[in-house]
């Protein structure tokens, strides 16, 4: 993991930081957990992985975080992960549509409408291969095993990301910024296998809280 130098611009007095990932307090959408503004060094460490740990209650989640295709998400979520952000919360929502397969986590509260109180700039991805069933060439495949940011609009990234464990066929508004492990797409698969929570009005949803519970227990940054 890349060393951090003295020239940082946490300033946790201020709204915003002035580094070029402009970290930026969202009052009107207050952080489900106290955490300041991550660091933002004027020089983002750009280079080399940094390798995750998660405990999960369906088996172990290892993942790489990627500095060189996404340094400002990375920085954050390293941030989130030192300040226990993730510790003992629960992916709230699993897709299951043959076009859409993933598991979404990172929200404190279990809603879906929870961040860490800041928002950050888009490192969207390139190169991607364009997904089979748009002829227009629109969508992109987001690879199984893909580690990716889930927002509500551009530039809105927080704490919340998604897991890729099958066919995910989207459009390339979604900062990729790292991979799932072999062993924790096992875990992913597993939580997946067991479908979404069925409700009164539809007994076999494609979208909707896993029914299998998939809680993080423990988010750990190994250096």
């Amino acid at each position: 993991m890349a060393v951090v130098g003295a020239a940082t611009a946490t300033a946790d007095r201020h709204d915003s930081t002035h580094g070029p990932c402009q970290y930026t307090k969202t009052p009107d959408d207050p952080a489900v957990r106290p955490v300041p503004l991550p660091p933002d060094p004027h020089r983002t460490p750009d280079r080399g992985t940094v390798r995750v740990d998660v405990s999960t209650n369906q088996g172990p989640l290892p993942l790489t975080l990627d500095r060189s295709v996404a340094p400002c998400t990375v920085q954050s979520f390293v941030h989130l992960a030192r300040h226990r952000f993730y510790d003992r919360t629960t992916c709230h929502r699993l897709t299951t549509y043959p076009t859409l397969e993933v598991l979404q986590c990172g929200d404190p509260s279990g809603t879906g409408e929870g961040g860490p109180g800041y928002k950050y700039k888009d490192e969207l991805p390139v190169g991607l291969d364009p997904a089979p069933t748009d002829p227009t060439g629109a969508r992109k495949i987001y690879p199984r095993g893909a580690l990716a940011m889930a927002n509500a609009g551009p530039d809105t990234n927080g704490s919340q990301f998604f897991l890729v464990y099958g066919n995910a066929y989207l459009l390339p508004d979604y900062t990729i910024f790292g991979t799932i492990g072999d062993t924790g797409l096992t875990t992913v698969d597993r939580v997946a296998a067991g479908g979404v929570q069925p409700t009164p009005e539809d007994p076999a949803p494609l979208d909707g809280p896993p029914a299998l519970p998939a809680n993080l227990e423990k988010v750990k940054v190994r250096c």
